[in-house]
């Protein structure tokens, strides 16, 4: 499995950023698909998932509204659009994929992970300026 995050930079608060991740090494289909961030001193979040072979799409309820997932299955890519961020979406951004991996979160919190052995590729850092 591999995974490479692009498309992050500086951008004012309020402004706009598309992530792109491309992927190879495994059959889309298969694997649940998501997008974490690691902001500095804080743990890794989810901020959307998709479980294999499709079917909704979840969000961090946070982060819903600004943030769109979507995914080119002919291209084995996937996008993460980002508007109005703000200074704290100041962080490191990843793609990731587990083999027949699902959408679920643990009790007591709002992000959602995947099941099955996670996959993450290399981030790429967004830094938002106030």
């Amino acid at each position: 499995v591999q995974l490479q995050a692009s498309g992050g930079g500086l951008v004012q608060a309020g402004g706009s950023l598309r992530l792109s991740c491309a992927a190879s090494g495994f059959t889309f289909d298969n694997y649940g698909l998501a997008w974490f961030r690691q902001a500095p001193g804080k743990e890794r979040e989810g901020i959307s998932c998709i479980g294999h072979f499709g079917g909704n799409t979840f969000y961090t309820n946070y982060l819903e509204g600004r943030f769109k997932f979507s995914r080119d299955d002919a291209e084995k890519k996937l996008f993460l659009q980002m508007n109005n961020l703000q200074p704290e979406d100041t962080a490191v951004y990843y793609c990731a994929a587990a083999e027949r991996g699902t959408c679920f979160r643990y009790n007591g919190r709002w992000d959602y992970t995947l099941t099955g052995q996670i996959s993450y590729g290399q981030g790429t850092l967004v830094t938002v300026s106030s």
